[in-house]
């Protein structure tokens, strides 16, 4: 199993869209974990009906600090994922292991201004994203690639485009 950890700085968001969807695509070969340098303590509302409107389990997910992630007896990370510029400018963690670490911008769904309909449509835009990049995550022989390739492989994949 490949643990994979997805940061942003109040793990509201995008960190928990990004956390249902490797868990869902990566079935049996991904593990997804998000957390937060400021965590907002609830996952943002919009985030949660987006995921339960796209058939995904939201009971489980939480919006928790990243030092839950660097104490004894964490799950060790293989991969750490950023996906919001404050996160990624940070510093985190160590993280055991020395996991490859890579950031894929995604603007903030919860930041945007037009009201409820225009934060909505944010929100599937950073869906459609993540979704993407994840895609292309799963789809890489992850397995038998070397720490290098992984990371070349996973800073292309962030490349690709921005949410914008």
């Amino acid at each position: 199993m490949i643990n994979v950890l997805v940061l942003c700085t109040a793990n509201s968001a995008r960190s928990i869209l990004a956390e249902a969807i490797l868990n869902k695509l990566g079935k049996g070969r991904f593990r997804a974990f998000s957390a937060g340098s400021h965590p907002r303590g609830t996952p943002n509302r919009l985030a949660l009906e987006l995921l339960k409107a796209k058939g995904h389990p939201t009971g489980a997910l939480r919006s928790k600090s990243w030092q839950v992630f660097a104490e004894p007896g964490a799950p060790r990370m293989h991969i750490v994922i950023t996906v919001c510029d404050a996160a990624a400018a940070e510093t985190c963690p160590v993280w055991e292991g020395a996991p490859v670490s890579v950031h894929w911008g995604i603007a903030d769904p919860a930041g945007v201004a037009g009201g409820l309909p225009a934060e909505r449509d944010a929100f599937r835009r950073a869906y459609a994203r993540l979704e993407e990049c994840i895609r292309e995550m799963v789809a890489l022989p992850v397995e038998k690639m070397d720490r290098d390739a992984l990371q070349e492989a996973l800073e292309r994949i962030g490349e690709h485009g921005t949410n914008a």
